[in-house]
């Protein structure tokens, strides 16, 4: 009996897939007009058959955008009541009435707290004792309301403790609209900066604010400005512009209150200029004038600066001081010489202690230095697959360091560690609310896959004991590879869902990142770009050939400049991958990066090249996905993006699609979904990024045949 009830499930189940996939050859895919562009370039001509897609005011544009969501739609509807089933199941594991672990501030504890069935967090304070009433500043789920995107950001309390500076965004181009609050009477003052970046930075007099500016067109953050409280800000003093479009510029204030500092930046090369705190009217000072490829930041310790920088080729960087009226490098001392095996990530100042954050073969380590030298060490870790990093320490007199840390296996701890008696105390673990879930139930490992030039590749990979490592499990394969940015092993409860059903789950730290120190950042950039890619599809192969998994059963993801990863991986080495996820894709390189009213465009040129050049013109179009689709068999793609987009405009994805359905030689799924309320991250509550996650895990699923 028991035999002939499965046979008959079976029977149904393979009735139901098999009326699945006829009826999704009964549905039509959209196709885009082509109106032919050329695209003349260092005597190159391109074409461009989608090039009108470039305008979001376009009826027809917003049209075929709704067409291809529509069509997703229905290729996707059999995996609908499994989207929410995920959904739930990754809900569930939240706590929902959750509160942050608070911090003190000038007198204050400040904390974070969601309640149940909320998206939005609520942001409150308590004087002097954790014990006393709490003083709310904002509720953000009811500042939402009305809003399909709400993003609230740069808090910054006022010295006196009577005001809170705050941006809003509600569109989610991160073009933020400052205003500020009253923390006696709960008013909110008539003062409204436009086209902010969000953050604010008070001077030590209560009412002179400091912020940045963005270009209107391009969004780059361009021009600090000065407010008086109460003032029109269409009268606000311009403190200082940023002329050259290649960097970007920002204000803050030292952690000893001390100083407000400007920062400009661009890829290669960082300037800062400095002004007393109590002195807001004064003029800003250059602490040392940039240089092209001479990168420093600054943090203030009584009569120094502590400088960490990459001067003197010092290609990991090296720590140095000089005094607080002589702040040319000429005056530079070392303090932290630079070493070839250690990459020297940040700093933090106590009165008694310098932490040092630094890298090691991959390995995040937190150094601690008694400032009278009598001892130094470090925060011991015992495994590989771990990330620990300093978390919010605004107290200066103090013993305490607050870090966080977390593994592929371990749930986020927030612990505070005495720098004096080397005693940890976890203030609070990650919950996760599944009843099944036990963190010795997973395993994680790091592994070298060797490159094709002879390099080894760190790969990062968890998966759920009992899971057979022969070559038939689903292996998912993620990395970004760009900027520098370390894509460090960290543990997801959402990645849970994937694990629980079988999937392997890696992490590929490719060269473009800084993994293994600046050296894996410069070989990934540039004219070195094209490791990032092939590093990508030698781990692959070495995934197939070690039997974590197979072709048949490899996925690939990643997201923006990860993005660009998949479509260029995709048009090298399509076989290697059953279904890949391409979200917010920067696909179309070249059109993009010759194109310097585009927002970003200019501060790129020091990571891709500059197109303008021949040189690196013919570089890009060797790897550009957009420019390299061609007549062949792809994986089954989901590709997603954001309307309003700020890094990587929507219609990159949306002309590689079309492109992509034009020119691909086989019947593999093709998906777009463009949410057309959101822009670069998705969702804004807490909660409808999860949506997101489950349709891309029912996506993966469905290929797999699960869907229980």
């Amino acid at each position: 009996m028991n035999r002939l009830l499965c046979i008959l499930l079976g029977s149904i189940t393979f009735a139901s897939a098999q009326n699945n996939a006829d009826l999704k050859k009964e549905i039509v895919p959209p196709k885009a007009k082509k109106i032919a562009k050329n695209l003349e370039f260092h005597g190159d001509v391109r074409v461009d058959n989608y090039y009108w897609m470039n305008n979001r005011d376009d009826a027809e544009v917003i049209d075929y955008l709704n067409q291809e969501n529509e069509y997703n739609q229905k290729m996707t509807e059999h995996t609908r009541d499994f989207q929410h089933r995920l959904f739930e199941e990754m809900k569930a594991r939240i706590k929902e009435d959750d509160e942050s672990v608070p911090y003190k501030l000038n007198g204050y504890w400040y904390l974070t707290r969601f309640e149940t069935g909320k998206d939005y967090p609520i942001y409150s304070r308590k004087k002097g004792e954790l014990e006393a009433p709490e003083e709310l500043l904002f509720d953000v789920n009811e500042m939402a309301e009305g809003f399909e995107y709400y993003s609230l950001g740069g808090l910054n309390v006022s010295p006196d403790n009577k005001m809170v500076a705050f941006g809003v965004d509600t569109l989610s181009r991160r073009k933020y609209t400052i205003q500020i609050k009253d923390l006696q009477t709960g008013e909110i003052y008539p003062d409204k900066i436009e086209n902010a970046t969000g953050g604010s930075t008070w001077a030590a007099d209560n009412k002179t604010l400091f912020y940045t500016k963005k270009d209107d067109q391009t969004l780059r953050s361009y021009r600090i400005y000065k407010h008086i409280l109460g003032t029109d800000s269409a009268e606000d003093e311009l403190v200082f512009e940023e002329e050259d479009e290649t960097f970007n510029t920002y204000v803050y204030k030292s952690k000893s209150k001390e100083y407000i500092i400007i920062g400009s930046h661009s890829t290669l090369t960082t300037e800062y200029r400095i002004l007393k705190a109590d002195d807001p009217s004064g003029e800003f000072k250059v602490f040392q004038p940039r240089e092209r490829g001479l990168e420093y930041s600054i943090a203030h310790y009584e009569d120094d600066f502590y400088v960490m920088t990459n001067k003197d080729k010092a290609t990991n960087f090296r720590l140095m001081k000089t005094p607080v009226e002589k702040t040319t490098q000429e005056n530079w001392v070392d303090v932290i010489p630079h070493r070839e095996d250690y990459l020297l990530e940040d700093i933090d100042i106590f009165k008694k202690y310098l932490v040092v954050s630094e890298r090691h073969n991959g390995l995040n380590k937190i150094k601690v230095i008694r400032w009278d030298n009598s001892e130094e060490y470090y925060i011991p870790f015992d495994n590989e697959t771990y990330t620990a990093y300093i978390s919010i320490n605004p107290s200066f007199d103090t013993d305490i360091l607050r870090f966080t840390y977390n593994s592929m296996t371990t749930p986020t701890s927030v612990i505070d560690f005495n720098m004096e008696t080397r005693e940890k105390m976890v203030l609070k673990e990650q919950a996760v609310l599944d009843e099944k879930f036990d963190k010795n139930n997973y395993l994680s490992e790091r592994i070298w896959a060797m490159a094709k030039d002879g390099t080894k590749i760190p790969v990062s990979l968890v998966y759920k004991k009992g899971t057979k490592l022969d070559g038939n499990s689903p292996l998912l394969q993620y990395a970004y590879g760009s900027y520098g940015s370390t894509i460090d092993p960290y543990f997801s409860t959402v990645r849970l869902s994937l694990l629980d059903r079988g999937f392997i789950y890696a992490i590929a730290h490719i060269r473009g990142g800084e993994y293994l120190g600046r050296n894996w950042y410069e070989d990934g950039k540039l004219f070195n770009k094209m490791n990032t890619f092939t590093d990508y599809i030698d781990v692959s192969e070495y995934l197939i050939q070690e039997k974590y998994t197979s072709a048949e059963h490899l996925y690939a993801m990643g997201g923006s400049a990860g993005g660009l990863l998949m479509g260029a991986v995709i048009n090298m080495a399509p076989q290697l991958y059953r279904g890949v996820i391409a979200a917010v894709p920067f696909v179309d390189v070249v059109t993009t990066m010759l194109d310097d009213s585009i927002p970003l465009t200019t501060g790129e040129y020091d990571e891709w090249g500059n197109p303008n050049n021949k040189d690196y013109y013919e570089y890009m179009m060797q790897y550009s996905p957009y420019d390299n689709v061609v007549a062949q068999d792809y994986p089954n793609m989901l590709v997603t993006t954001g309307l309003h987009d700020s890094q990587v405009q929507y219609w990159e994805p949306a002309k590689w699609v079309a492109k992509l359905r034009e020119l691909k030689t086989d019947d593999n799924l093709l998906l777009f979904h463009t949410n057309m309320d959101a822009g670069h991250g998705g969702a804004s509550g807490r909660f409808e990024a999860l949506k997101e996650v489950a349709e891309e895990y029912a996506f993966l699923l469905d290929l797999e045949g699960i869907d229980h």
